[in-house]
């Protein structure tokens, strides 16, 4: 391997070859295919990437909109395709947090883990 980013190419492609990508691939293009579903599944995301939004910005996150959260979880979670696109973006951020810890060792290796440092 030449470099670190032909390493990190080569992950990209392994990672597209995974069952758990394949997996999220098939449910995402499920959800997608009926509008009804595609339509709740949007506004759940919109929902979601909103409220995330105000947090990193440090709003204040009203109580109706917790409610409001609350609820388009609750009738996604009743919707067997989102929920199961649901279970998949989990297995695959899994992953992903996986392989974040091992491109990490080296550093950690050099500057210890943050509870190490005290």
């Amino acid at each position: 391997m030449s470099n670190v980013y032909d390493a990190a190419y080569e992950m990209e492609k392994a990672i597209r070859a995974s069952n758990e990508y394949a997996d999220l691939q098939r449910l995402y293009d499920l959800v997608n295919s009926d509008e009804a579903t595609k339509g709740m599944f949007e506004n759940f995301r919109n929902l979601q990437m909103s409220l995330q939004q105000k947090q990193m910005m440090g709003e204040e996150i009203a109580p109706e909109e917790v409610e409001q959260a609350q609820k388009t979880v609750q009738l996604v979670q009743q919707n067997p395709t989102i929920s199961q696109l649901m279970e998949a973006e989990q297995r695959m951020s899994m992953v992903i947090a996986d392989l974040n810890k091992i491109i990490m060792k080296p550093l950690e290796d050099l500057y210890g883990l943050p509870e190490q440092q005290q």
